[in-house]
């Protein structure tokens, strides 16, 4: 199951479109929620913070540490590592808009010096061997044309010992796969992998498996929730953009919402290079 092959500027367009608005429902940060159930009242922002955690935790980030945040959004994953933790964070997304967002934003928070984003494409790096000392991919890496290359490449650049951590959706079921091609176009996603396949496909790059959860009812299937938290601000968000770029923002999201809560997942992974 796939989509037509996307080339990186397809993707740098479609996240120039959609992450302005985006940003400003998310607290700068474009990735999904998590709710723990249909009673917990947290904010969208505060949902979506949630995930950030839940994933950075796993690297076991050091003070000093060189972090490349792969898919970088609009930066605040990134400049919350850096004020948290003294690590270093060089983040790629091929957004232009997403680019100079971020860099905005590490200024404005006092972490310029240790948080810098760059235009770059994750399938062809430009960094040396081993030039990291972790790297994170939230909701970036199904993006890619072509997965496995670019997690040859993000093994490539971590030292030896170095760690990888990803958040990304998984197929729960291939029924309706209408619904299922309709959640892919609408994301842009070339693969959609089960949490067996994401692991198989970090072994064949050379990855060691160490933690892996599967959180998808409380994430995917808690989309209804979303839309609740996002009503709570759509006059705020539409007051700013205007009602024709709200409009537009919804038109394109509509596939997200077509496959069942149980035909989605979502997965949490975090490997090793090996120290060899």
């Amino acid at each position: 199951m796939g989509t037509e092959l996307p080339d990186p500027a397809d993707i740098g367009r479609h996240y120039d479109e959609r992450s302005p608005i985006e940003d400003e429902f998310r607290n700068g940060q474009v990735h999904m929620y998590y709710w723990y159930d249909e009673d917990d009242s947290a904010t969208l922002t505060e949902a979506v913070a949630r995930i950030s955690r839940k994933v950075t935790d796993t690297l076991g980030l050091r003070a000093g540490e060189h972090v490349l945040d792969a898919g970088c959004g609009p930066g605040e994953t990134a400049v919350s590592l850096a004020r948290q933790y003294g690590v270093r964070v060089t983040g790629i997304t091929v957004s232009a808009f997403e680019v100079e967002k971020a860099n905005e934003r590490a200024a404005a928070s006092g972490v310029g010096e240790l948080a810098h984003f760059e235009y770059g494409d994750f399938m062809k790096l430009d960094h040396p061997d081993g030039t990291f000392d972790a790297v994170l991919a939230l909701e970036s890496l199904q993006n890619a044309p072509d997965l496995d290359r670019v997690l040859g490449e993000l093994y490539r650049v971590l030292r030896p010992g170095g760690r990888l951590s990803l958040s990304d959706f998984s197929l729960e079921s291939t029924a309706d796969p209408q619904r299922l091609a309709k959640f892919m176009a609408s994301l842009r996603l070339t693969v959609l992998p089960s949490l067996a396949e994401w692991n198989a496909r970090l072994r064949a790059a050379g990855f060691e498996i160490e933690e892996y959860t599967q959180c998808g009812p409380r994430v995917y299937g808690r989309k209804a929730k979303f839309l609740e938290a996002a009503m709570v601000r759509r006059g705020e968000v539409a007051a700013k953009f205007g009602e024709s770029a709200m409009a537009d923002f919804s038109r394109r999201s509509i596939g997200f919402f077509a496959p069942r809560k149980d035909q989605i997942g979502y997965v949490i992974v975090s490997a090793r290079k090996p120290n060899r």
